[in-house]
């Protein structure tokens, strides 16, 4: 794990998308944070020794999906799959699809593995499978403003976790998409989906892959903004968290209230026409018993 010394920053962004405003000043204690995301051979470690089962590998239960198809409720996690052509960028689902027999032993699919990819983030884990985890290492998941002050290493303030521009000199600091999203992938980068942890530079504090590669899951519940900035020095906020959840509802069902926390860091699906959130600042709202194969997570120790 990597010491992050803690103190005063400025969190958020109001220079991005509304749900990062309005930036505001926030403290937060030192901390420890894992060097880079949990990855698949750390999270089997936790499986053999725990006996573990993601909410991918369970079927759905008909209760908690009123309405469902009842072929749908089979085990399985939302999977992307690059269209061959230019699609409307409103819609999702020309290229997730909901995979039977995903997870994260097969992060493409029933037929695929994770052989070869045991320095690679886990994916397809919820929230309850992350936080399991956590506790089970000791630790827990971080909060919002933790995860955020971490990813900034030092800058405060930078659009970026290394300065100013996304690829400073040409140079691809983080594991995010190039081309147009979600049909065209250039792979400039040499990464068509998750890459190696620590392939990328660390940021100011040493901590790698805090952007891009995978979204992280964070212990904070999902807000549609940030809180004003505090009136005086006194009154910063500080080690805050966001413990209730604000009664997001699945549109389709809003009788049902899903919880949402936050993710953060942005993915190897982010690109510049699309989802622009491979920042500290950019934050995403994700149903707790949601798995896809950008989502992943790391820990922090406190003191």
């Amino acid at each position: 794990m990597v010491f992050v010394p803690g103190g005063v920053f400025l969190m958020g962004s109001d220079r991005h998308y509304p749900e990062e405003a309005p930036a505001h000043k926030v403290r937060v204690d030192p901390f420890l944070i894992d060097a880079h995301p949990v990855t698949n051979a750390e999270f089997a470690l936790f499986v053999a020794k725990t006996g573990h089962v993601t909410t991918a590998e369970i079927a759905p239960d008909p209760r908690d999906y009123p309405g469902a198809l009842p072929g749908m409720l089979q085990p399985g996690s939302l999977v992307f799959r690059q269209p061959n052509r230019p699609v409307p960028l409103h819609d999702w689902g020309a290229w997730w699809e909901f995979c039977f027999g995903s997870n994260w032993r097969a992060p493409e699919g029933k037929d695929s593995s994770i052989n070869g990819l045991d320095d690679h983030p886990v994916v397809h884990v919820s929230f309850t499978d992350a936080l399991a985890y956590a506790h089970w290492a000791g630790k827990d998941l971080p909060t919002e403003a933790e995860w955020e002050f971490a990813a900034r290493g030092g800058l405060d303030g930078a659009d970026y976790a290394w300065g100013e521009e996304l690829t400073p000199q040409g140079r691809h600091l983080a594991n995010t998409w190039q081309g147009q999203f979600p049909w065209q992938n250039t792979n400039d980068d040499g990464w068509r989906s998750t890459s190696r942890v620590k392939h990328y530079p660390a940021n100011g504090y040493g901590i790698y892959d805090m952007i891009g590669n995978v979204w992280e899951w964070t212990s904070d519940f999902w807000t549609e903004k940030h809180p004003t900035d505090a009136a005086k020095p006194c009154c910063i906020p500080r080690n805050p968290r966001v413990v209730e959840s604000n009664g997001s509802h699945d549109p389709c069902h809003p009788e049902i209230p899903i919880p949402r926390k936050v993710l953060k860091g942005g993915s190897y699906l982010c690109a510049p026409n699309y989802c622009q959130r491979y920042r500290p600042a950019a934050r995403h709202p994700e149903p707790i018993d949601t798995s896809t194969n950008h989502v992943g997570f790391r820990c922090v120790l406190r003191f």
